[in-house]
């Protein structure tokens, strides 16, 4: 099961595996608020800066993140395979859940094969 959540937020017992999804290091958060950091995960940074300078909008963003991602099949299917085995927390620190990039990455796992028994 793959569930989204701020980083900011508090950690509660049922996170399961916390994965921080974000190719910087937030501010102001202990390392041991997580499990693992997963840089590749998240967006790179030409396309999270263009679209923070309004450059782009979410529309386009979310086109260009899925298909960084895409190139990735290996991340996926391995984040796909921990989901498989227990509650995986996907962890960003943007504030609006509807366009953030974790909720895609949630979507994009989530439409994955079944993943092999591990």
């Amino acid at each position: 099961m793959i569930k989204t959540k701020r980083i900011y937020d508090p950690p509660s017992p049922d996170d399961g595996e916390r994965l921080l999804v974000m190719r910087l290091w937030p501010r102001g958060v202990r390392k041991d608020a997580i499990d693992r950091w997963e840089k590749e995960l998240g967006p790179s940074t030409e396309l999270l800066r263009a679209y923070r300078a309004g450059q782009i909008d979410w529309a386009e963003f979310a086109r260009r993140y899925r298909a960084e991602m895409r190139e990735k099949p290996e991340l996926l299917a391995e984040l796909a395979k921990r989901a498989a085995r227990g509650t995986v927390t996907l962890l960003c620190g943007c504030e609006e859940e509807s366009k953030c990039h974790r909720g895609l990455l949630k979507a994009m796992v989530e439409g994955l094969p079944p993943a092999e028994p591990a």
